[in-house]
């Protein structure tokens, strides 16, 4: 299963998802759960809509990423939300080998929190597909990750 995928059958209380974070200098790849609970809309053509609040945001970036592209390691620029809307993304932990797959779609939506004043080295972003992946970056306007629960780390 999808690391960020919920059951089929289960409406979601709280969104998941895989943030690229930081413990003693070395990046990690963790699951958190958000504190901030889903609400469901009353409002006239969302009514029954679940949502999920993602708090305040700075200035977007669109990104169209070459097939095949390799980086180097290289740490989050800034803590912000990364949502991959089509395309893969292999993101590798360098030093300990921790790796995940990110599908852009649905379960596209990520945090990364490996900013260069916690972590030595950074990560590795692949994207091993023949199209282009296409990528949202959107930084937390505060320089805060939203309120979490560490559900899983070094567990993907």
């Amino acid at each position: 299963m999808d690391p960020n995928q919920s059951p089929p059958s289960a409406k979601p209380n709280h969104l998941t998802l895989t943030a690229i974070s930081a413990k003693n200098g070395v990046s990690t790849i963790e699951r958190w759960q958000l504190k901030s609970p889903f609400a469901t809309a009353s409002e006239a053509g969302v009514s029954g809509v679940s949502f999920a609040q993602l708090g305040k945001t700075g200035a977007a970036s669109y990104a169209v990423i070459p097939p095949h592209y390799d980086s180097p390691p290289h740490h989050a620029p800034q803590l912000q939300y990364v949502a991959f809307i089509t395309g893969e993304a292999v993101i590798t932990i360098p030093e300990t080998g921790q790796s995940v797959t990110i599908k852009g779609g649905r379960h596209g939506l990520i945090i990364a929190a490996d900013t260069k004043d916690v972590s030595r080295v950074g990560h590795i972003t692949t994207y091993p597909n023949e199209e282009e992946t296409v990528a949202i970056s959107m930084p937390f306007a505060d320089g805060k990750v939203p309120e979490h629960v560490v559900l899983e780390d070094d567990a993907l």
